[in-house]
């Protein structure tokens, strides 16, 4: 959360935030570990299977408070440890409180074709959806 809001700090800088949809990720990142810069890559999963992923595994979600983001870690079949981010209902109200709080047009959200019913919820809760 800290880097989207040094990043809506500055764009509120070059335009009007009435101008401004703020973009949100529907997808997360499976990351093996060690990571390795420039190396390691991570997997693109949704939202979804993030969360079938943690179940498979048997491990707890937990929740950084920084990141405003859910989290977890899990061994795969041969030892490899994993690290894998997403959102949930949580981090996306999160962000989506951002658009009052900015005053901006409204939000995009890049992806769609990835079905998440967590993110319809927190927006529908928030706001009226067109």
């Amino acid at each position: 959360m800290p880097q989207v809001r040094a990043v809506l700090d500055y764009a509120v800088t070059e335009m009007p935030p009435e101008k401004i949809f703020l973009g949100l990720s529907n997808y997360g990142y499976d990351w093996p570990l060690p990571f390795v810069e420039g190396e390691t890559k991570a997997q693109s999963i949704s939202n979804q299977r993030a969360i079938e992923l943690a179940v498979q595994y048997g491990v707890a979600i937990q929740y950084d408070e920084t990141a405003q983001a859910p989290f977890f870690h899990y061994a795969a079949p041969g030892g490899t440890v994993h690290e894998v981010w997403f959102d949930d209902a949580r981090s996306l109200s999160a962000r989506l409180r951002l658009i009052k709080e900015y005053g901006f047009q409204g939000a995009g959200i890049w992806n769609v074709m990835r079905p998440f019913s967590q993110l319809y919820l927190a927006m529908s809760a928030l706001y009226d959806i067109r």
